[in-house]
């Protein structure tokens, strides 16, 4: 199968015509994510998916599900309700679903659910001016600050749900500083692509203290190298486990496992860490004790132990201060008022 961008989006084409014929409370289809913009390069590893995004009239009997096509390709379907789009103008503030429906490529509409929707959503202002862009920002820095809150209760044995709430708080806190120049960062590409966007929003620091919070300041990326069999072994007897959360799916072992040969063998290897330290938390999660043993290990190298979860903490701590001062200094400098409190 010879694959271009433009194959993969005809792909999705044809996969939003045929659900929609076949189901008629589909009332509009679209496409998101690296595929959707001409300034990414949506293969990562020789590998990609296809982010289809569905809007039904009613609540959908599920959120998400994912279609193999082949080892390296697969359709990332994400299913939303009307009710989800009901204010447009609010949307500009979510930092989610307001950068998925900016500029989104439509598959399918079924009544004009996409010029009520944008009509709202860009109104009035530029969607990223500093007052929306602020916003949206320090919405993710509040989350990322109430999950931190509780890593504090974190007992004497580190979990893998104690690794990854670490993790989820950390992806919102660079979020929050991504956000102020596009949109959010992805799994794959967030160590890749975090960089630029701390530069931009000058605080070219937040990337190295990232990898440290990660603790891979002195990481010698081979070793990452050399964790990738246990990974995939934690992987793929994990998704056969119906309560591993969705993401650790048949579809994707590919879809992370080339991805992360591909950034090792690049000029920032580092950055193999986060896909695969996430997806490896979050298959451990659903392992029985023994086989959680390899992650256990890199955790304990990495500092994900009993002893040293507290100076995780606290080094997380101190980066969501330095996002928040970074937010405060530009709500100054633009004139506005602070409109969500941290």
């Amino acid at each position: 199968m010879r694959v271009t961008r433009e194959s993969l989006i005809r792909i999705a084409k044809e996969t939003a015509q045929e659900r929609a014929f076949n189901n008629r409370d589909i009332i509009a289809a679209y496409l998101s994510g690296s595929l959707a913009s001409e300034e990414t390069d949506p293969l990562l590893g020789g590998t990609a998916d296809i982010d289809v995004i569905f809007v039904h009239a009613n609540e959908p009997l599920h959120r998400r599900e994912f279609v193999k096509l082949t080892p390296d390709f697969h359709v990332d379907i994400s299913h939303r309700a009307r009710a989800e789009f009901k204010k447009p103008r609010e949307l500009r503030m979510d930092p989610w679903l307001g950068w998925e429906m900016y500029d989104p490529m439509l598959l399918f509409e079924r009544e004009k659910f996409f010029e009520f929707v944008q009509a709202g959503l860009r109104a009035g202002f530029e969607f990223n001016a500093p007052a929306p862009a602020l916003h949206r920002s320090r919405l993710l820095l509040a989350q990322a600050r109430q999950i931190w809150r509780e890593l504090l209760a974190v007992g004497d044995v580190v979990t893998p749900k104690d690794v990854e709430q670490y993790m989820k708080s950390l992806y919102h806190a660079v979020n929050a500083v991504a956000e102020l120049s596009g949109p959010p960062l992805q799994e794959r590409r967030l160590l890749l692509e975090f960089a630029s966007r701390a530069e931009t929003a000058q605080r070219p620091g937040m990337n190295d203290g990232l990898i440290g919070l990660l603790g891979a300041s002195t990481l010698d990326p081979s070793i990452i190298n050399e964790w990738l069999p246990q990974w995939k072994l934690a992987f793929e007897s994990a998704m056969q486990n119906t309560n591993v959360d969705p993401r650790i799916h048949p579809s994707r072992v590919n879809y992370y496992e080339k991805a992360i040969q591909s950034i090792l063998a690049g000029e920032n290897p580092h950055a193999a860490l986060w896909p695969l330290l996430q997806t490896w938390t979050l298959a451990a999660d659903v392992l029985p004790g023994h086989a959680q043993d390899s992650w256990r290990a890199v955790g304990g190298q990495l500092g994900f132990t009993s002893e040293g979860i507290e100076e995780h903490a606290n080094g997380l701590d101190h980066f969501l201060d330095e996002v928040e001062v970074l937010l405060d200094e530009l709500t100054a400098q633009y004139g506005l008022e602070t409109s969500t409190s941290i």
